[in-house]
């Protein structure tokens, strides 16, 4: 029961004090992978339909196995049609850079922020890995 219960809160953790890489937004978009190697859609999808992850609370798509899911963003069907690779990684790398009264979270922003837990503070909610797993997955979905 403990392993479980640890297995439970380390998957609810931020993503650690790894160092945020550099970034560059050009217009609506970071063009740049924050990684070297290629996110996997596979395991994008995953994080999404996870609700650690927070996605699914607030928003829906094709994920027939999550019964609940959110009303309050848009639909993640069709966001490959809608958006740019760049323009996805920037909507989760700091989406408040587009619109300072989102509520959505910067999942990849440390700096500015209020009422964090001490628990989050300095640490971005995603990985670099993450963020372009997420992006990865996003992109394929065009209809």
């Amino acid at each position: 029961m403990a392993l479980l219960a640890a297995v439970a809160l380390a998957a609810c953790a931020p993503a650690g004090a790894e160092a945020l890489r550099p970034y560059t937004v050009v217009g609506d978009a970071i063009p740049q992978p924050l990684t070297a190697t290629k996110g996997d859609a596979t395991r994008g999808r995953a994080l999404i339909v996870e609700r650690s992850s927070t996605c699914i609370l607030c928003h829906s798509g094709p994920f027939p196995e999550q019964a609940f899911q959110g009303d309050l963003a848009p639909n993640l069907t069709g966001s490959g049609a809608r958006w740019s690779e760049g323009q996805l990684r920037l909507r989760l790398v700091d989406a408040a850079h587009l619109n300072a009264a989102t509520i959505m979270p910067s999942y990849y922003r440390v700096d500015g922020l209020t009422r964090v837990g001490t628990s989050w503070r300095d640490k971005p909610i995603l990985s670099a890995e993450q963020i372009e797993d997420i992006v990865a997955y996003l992109v394929t979905l065009r209809n």
